[in-house]
């Protein structure tokens, strides 16, 4: 069986897109994730609208923060697509379709660059301290 396009299953509009993928940063927060960070990739790419990017100390960290995100944002009605790395726990990936989350061990992030990667991307920032994302 095929799975469906990429792009097929969108059912929401940009605005609950985006507040989804908000949550996700801020689910990443709470389980004191590092780094973490909001890409805006419409107009970048066809392949998903945001990526969300968080840091973790250690595997079970990386580990607990995905498995909160994915808690989370099921209470919403969404689920992932597709999940990477869950076992491994140095690099976690969710993909929602339309956005994607990726929480990295600390060194793997660093390797990939994904936010140089994708430098042309706005930036939301999410703090630590719980306030409201700021845009860079």
């Amino acid at each position: 069986m095929t799975p469906p396009s990429r792009r097929a299953r969108r059912t929401s509009g940009d605005a609950e897109i985006h507040a989804l993928a908000a949550a996700a940063a801020k689910e990443a927060v709470d389980r004191r994730g590092r780094d973490v960070v909001l890409l805006d990739l419409r107009g970048l790419t066809s392949a998903t609208d945001y990526f969300v990017l968080a840091s973790g100390e250690s595997d079970v960290q990386v580990k607990a923060i995905a498995d909160r995100i994915e808690e989370r944002l099921k209470t919403e009605g969404a689920r992932p697509w597709h999940v990477e790395g869950a076992r491994q726990g140095n690099w976690v990936l969710l993909d929602y379709i339309d956005f994607v989350v990726h929480v990295f061990h600390r060194e793997t992030r660093a390797y990939y660059e994904l936010e140089r990667l994708w430098g042309d991307a706005p930036i939301e920032t999410f703090s630590e301290n719980g306030e409201s994302p700021v845009g860079d």
